[in-house]
């Protein structure tokens, strides 16, 4: 690979990676900011929420924007905003100031995530699309999985200010190699935002391809929710092997991403995209009768694999014949389909967890489980809804 595509694909997945990495590693830092600021848990709570919002509400914007007046410039604003927002967080005198400035860096972020994904196109051949989407989806599952250890460390050696500091020289780096190795924008298109969204989402596959994308991060999101209640209360680990028992999803995460990226180029992404929700279909199935640590770790990896074989597949087949001048556009709702995906998987999924295991503190370990297995078996049903729609949109 000649060395200019390398640094664009370093500053690409820089982009991924801290968007991704602001999302979890503030979580840590919760309870040293509410003994810093002297506020309650819902006030700091506005610390991470404030980030998700604003990535939420403008990230389908953001990519529209990219794709009138430069993703290359626009991914360089976004990236220096991220850093100064960075240091705007590390050196705040109030809670108020720290919650502004992580809206700007929410800001920061939301472009990030849609111009990096955009730009794959402007940057690689279309034969190595594949293995690039592989590759991003793995460092924004690397960035989220990373937070809460490396923000572990970060506290404890610096102190909360810390968490948000470690952006900035990271974000102006990122910058810095865009500036240099991403390629020239092109000729600036006119449509408007609000036409180019509403041509996109006539497509059938597109729409099919967005639906999935939400189910499925719903899906995953709720290994995160409901895996740390079933490993301590129902398995009974302590802190320390549960939080190796987590960090096993984000590891696998890491391994398969650029295999699934090569598999979608040599078979196609239709054929992938089936085949990572088989697998996805057969992790839940497993986890809605898992018994032990042994098996939920089995589960939890063919789950993963079939997450990283999906996301490859699925990004590539909506990415990769969108027209250049609607790149950012899509980019943008592909990642807003994602984000809402969390949050179905986290509120909807939780929601299910807990009516099915009811005062979760003193729940037995065999009540716990039975919430495990009764929230994974709505989610295979999430994962086969996916698969109806995926076939649906291309009987289209």
């Amino acid at each position: 690979m000649p060395s200019s595509s390398r640094g664009a694909l370093v500053s690409l997945s820089l982009s991924m990676l801290l968007a991704s990495l602001g999302t979890s590693i503030a979580n840590v830092g919760l309870p040293s900011l509410a003994q810093a600021f002297d506020a309650s848990f819902h006030a700091v709570q506005w610390v991470v929420l404030a980030y998700l919002l604003a990535i939420t509400a403008v990230i389908v914007s953001a990519g529209a924007l990219g794709d009138r007046l430069g993703r290359r410039r626009l991914l360089l604003s976004g990236l220096l905003l991220f850093a100064v927002a960075c240091g705007l967080c590390g050196v705040a005198p109030t809670l108020e100031w720290l919650v502004s400035a992580r809206i700007l860096q929410g800001l920061g972020a939301a472009v990030m995530m849609s111009m990096a994904l955009a730009m794959v196109g402007d940057t690689v051949t279309k034969d190595r699309t594949g293995r690039v989407m592989g590759w991003l989806g793995t460092m924004s599952a690397v960035g989220t999985a990373m937070g809460p250890s490396v923000g572990g460390v970060l506290l404890g050696m610096w102190g909360w200010h810390a968490l948000f500091l470690v952006g900035m020289p990271l974000g102006l780096l990122a910058a810095v190699l865009a500036y240099r190795y991403l390629p020239q924008d092109q000729a600036r298109t006119s449509l408007s935002s609000e036409l180019g969204i509403r041509s996109a989402l006539k497509d059938a596959p597109l729409r099919a391809g967005l639906a999935m994308s939400a189910l499925i991060a719903a899906v995953i999101m709720t290994t995160f929710v409901v895996g740390p209640f079933y490993l301590s209360r129902g398995l009974g680990l302590d802190a320390a092997w549960m939080g190796l028992a987590m960090a096993v999803g984000p590891c696998v995460a890491a391994i398969s991403g650029v295999p699934a990226g090569h598999l979608t180029e040599r078979f196609g992404s239709q054929r992938m995209t089936f085949s990572g929700l088989g697998l996805l279909g057969c992790g839940a199935l497993s986890l809605s009768f898992a018994s032990g640590l042994f098996t939920y770790l089995c589960a939890l990896v063919i789950l993963t694999c079939g997450y990283s074989l999906f996301q490859a597949a699925n990004n590539t087949a909506v990415m990769g014949d969108v027209d250049p001048s609607r790149r950012g556009t899509v980019s943008g709702l592909l990642n807003l389909s994602r984000n809402l995906g969390l949050i179905i998987g986290a509120s909807a999924l939780g929601a299910v967890f807990a009516w099915a295991t009811p005062d979760v503190t003193h729940a037995s370990p065999q009540s716990v489980a039975n919430g495990l297995h009764a929230t994974f078996a709505v989610a295979l049903g999430l994962i086969l809804l996916a698969g109806a729609i995926r076939h649906t949109g291309l009987a289209r």
